[in-house]
């Protein structure tokens, strides 16, 4: 197997440990990857960028950033997290979430199997938003159809219909196997008919 040193702290890697180190490096992202590359530098290239370039193929911007979030305790927030993406509805307009959320608690009812938290409810996202009118919400603030319906879902109310519960059938009707059935059959076998 393939070894690898570093010179100055005389410590010695084994090809599969800077790939399995390189590896967990791949599955984090942002800070929390700056984090992990700067304690892996302090501890195998003695806090140096350029070395931990050298040994584990990061960028050593990146590496020197976590070191200085390490160092000072402030973790840095990339411009993208502030200014990119669009904001959730329920974030846009708090206010009218709440009073959704209020109709949307007072149409649903719990899984009948009890074998989901989900609320299902009647309310259609049609009704809902024609309901948030009658309260006096302005219409730029009201989501499209398909919209309201993405909020109610991620929200956990499912829009589907609730079915009643159905009557169950008062007697069964007879079947060819049943002995009912086959005691009716031989009845009709013993009868004579009038024809």
């Amino acid at each position: 197997m393939k070894v690898a040193t570093v010179a100055e702290n005389g410590i010695a890697f084994e090809a599969g440990h800077i790939e399995d180190i390189r590896l967990a490096s791949t599955k984090m992202t942002g800070a929390d990857r700056r984090a992990f590359q700067a304690q892996m530098a302090l501890k195998y290239c003695g806090g140096n960028p350029r070395r931990a370039e050298d040994v584990f193929g990061w960028g050593r911007q990146a590496v020197q950033v976590g070191l200085h979030e390490k160092r000072s305790g402030i973790v840095c927030l990339g411009h993208h997290r502030f200014c990119c993406g669009a904001k959730l509805w329920e974030e846009k307009h708090p206010e009218v979430a709440r009073a959704l959320w209020e109709i949307a608690q007072s149409h649903s009812q719990q899984d009948p199997t009890f074998r989901t938290t989900l609320s299902f409810t009647r309310l259609t996202a049609e009704q809902a938003i024609k309901q948030l009118r009658g309260q006096g919400f302005a219409e730029d603030v009201l989501p499209s159809r398909s919209c309201m319906s993405e909020v109610l879902n991620r929200n956990g109310y499912r829009l589907r219909p609730v079915l009643k519960a159905k009557p169950q059938k008062k007697s069964q009707k007879p079947t060819p196997s049943s002995p009912i059935s086959n005691n009716m059959s031989a009845l009709a076998k013993a009868k004579p008919s009038c024809a």
